[in-house]
Formats: structure tokens, C-alpha cells, sequence
């Protein structure tokens, strides 16, 4: 179970990392941009995420 875990982990970082790679100076404008919006938009955007990813977890096992 903790090596699995690992290796999601892992492959999180690999896939967060390829758009700062490939285009820093459009990262670096999206993070500009995401420090301007307010924290409930951050809490309903990160709870959206958490939600998606929970419902393709579960339709994939």
C-alpha cells in the first residue's frame, strides 16, 4: 500500500512539473493571477479537484 501511495506521489510531481518545464513565463503569469482570487474561489477550486479526483478514483476500481 505505501509503495503505490509513493508512486502516486511520485507521478503527481512528474505531471505538476511539466508546465512550469515547458512554459515557465505562462506559469509564472497563471500563479500572478491565481494570488488574486479570493480564498472561497481557492476552497470551491480545490474542492472541485478533490471531487473529480475522487469520482475517477472510484470508477476506475
Amino acid at each position: 500500500m505505501w509503495e503505490a501511495l509513493l508512486q502516486a506521489f511520485c507521478l503527481l510531481l512528474i505531471i505538476e512539473g511539466v508546465i512550469p518545464f515547458l512554459y515557465p513565463s505562462k506559469w509564472r503569469r497563471l500563479v500572478a493571477q491565481l494570488a488574486l482570487i479570493t480564498d472561497h474561489q481557492l476552497r470551491v477550486m480545490g474542492l472541485f479537484s478533490m471531487l473529480l479526483g475522487l469520482s475517477i478514483l472510484y470508477l476506475l476500481t
